[in-house]
């Protein structure tokens, strides 16, 4: 039976912080404030997974208070989802996501972020989605204050 789960995230953005988004390093003047490495679109992708099979957040199995998460790059994150959904004897059907973000432009890394997602999830690039959007100037994304991310998952599960 196929299981469906969404996921969001957002982080706000800060000077002295390196950008990641789907596991690649982005050039720009300011990165994403987390106590991991604040990988909004990977953390919406573990959301989505852990959804989809009925668990808690992300935030519950990599608390922010624990210091063991510290700085940890967010495919460690999505690497543990994807264990779990095999414990499970699941299969990860597909994933679809969006970042929010008006600045940087983001299409140019965007094979890249498929290309590093699937390998952490264990999945064929072909089972991952990645596109981006503009807030159109609007609120704290259209300032460049903040990046979000949303995404769905579904997962094959035995009956």
């Amino acid at each position: 039976m196929v299981h469906v789960g969404i996921g969001y995230d957002v982080h706000q953005l800060v000077a002295g912080r390196k950008l990641v988004l789907g596991g690649v390093e982005i050039p720009h003047p300011k990165g994403l404030d987390g106590h991991s490495d604040a990988d909004a679109l990977m953390h919406a992708i573990c959301d989505a997974v852990l959804g989809a099979l009925g668990e808690e957040d992300i935030g519950h199995f990599f608390p922010n208070t624990d210091p063991r998460w510290k700085g940890v790059p967010s495919k460690t994150f999505l690497a543990e989802a994807a264990r779990i959904v095999a414990l499970r004897n699941g299969k990860i059907v597909n994933v679809d996501a969006t970042l929010i973000a008006q600045a940087p432009k983001v299409y140019p890394y965007i094979a890249e972020m498929k290309r590093r997602i699937a390998a952490a999830l264990d999945v064929s690039e072909k089972q991952i989605g990645v596109k981006a959007t503009t807030n159109e100037l609007m609120g704290f994304i259209g300032r460049e204050e903040g990046i979000a991310a949303m995404a769905v998952a579904s997962v094959n599960l035995p009956e």
